[in-house]
């Protein structure tokens, strides 16, 4: 898919005379630990960053750089994360949608449309739109997606220098062979989500 194929839904709203299109995605829905990050990034009428793309299928460094790249040239960006004691609360999903419309509603200027990624309707007053793949194929949740992985992962790089051991500067809080191992050795920190590690607790 090149860049321009990208644009085809923000460019039908754009012909709609919707002036500013917003794209949300998260990152951390699966992981043991950490929060939940969505971010939402309006970017300017026809601009295309090269490399915009699914944040999964970029290297840590090309998601930095990128990342730079869209906050600098953004119309406005925006975001959010959810703790996991409100996680353990009311769930991921919901913990997710609150995420998201806590991102859109922080933009300034306010989007007139926004796009999600995947099949989530959030609870805001603006139309909106889910797109399943929506980071690989939709050129504003791709740069959405890009900004919160990158946030999120610096986050769980602090929560690693603050809990050492459960190696959160390498799995971001996923529970790999390492982390569950730490888990039964260590015990879990403030920032597991106790509904996500019933088994170990």
């Amino acid at each position: 898919m090149g860049i321009m194929d990208k644009f085809i839904v923000e460019n039908g709203l754009y012909a709609e005379g919707y002036e500013y299109v917003c794209g949300v995605d998260e990152v951390g829905r699966g992981p043991l630990a950490g929060p939940v990050v969505c971010a939402a990034v309006i970017m300017p009428r026809g601009d295309a960053i090269e490399g915009v793309d699914d944040s999964k299928k970029l290297t840590a460094k090309r998601r930095e750089a990128l990342a730079e790249e869209i906050k600098r040239r953004a119309v406005a960006l925006a975001i959010c994360r959810v703790e996991p004691d409100i996680i353990d609360k009311i769930n991921i999903l919901q913990a997710t949608r609150l995420c998201m419309k806590n991102a859109v509603e922080s933009l300034s200027p306010p989007p007139w449309f926004v796009l999600t990624d995947g099949n989530m309707t959030l609870d805001i007053s603006l139309p909106q739109r889910s797109i399943v793949k929506g980071d690989a194929n939709c050129y504003c949740i791709g740069a959405a997606s890009i900004v919160a992985k990158v946030a999120r992962d610096e986050m769980m790089r602090e929560y690693a220098a603050i809990y050492p051991g459960y190696g959160f500067e390498r799995n971001a809080g996923y529970g790999t062979a390492e982390h569950i191992a730490a888990i039964k050795e260590r015990g879990l920190t403030p920032v597991h989500r106790r509904s996500f590690t019933k088994k170990w607790q």
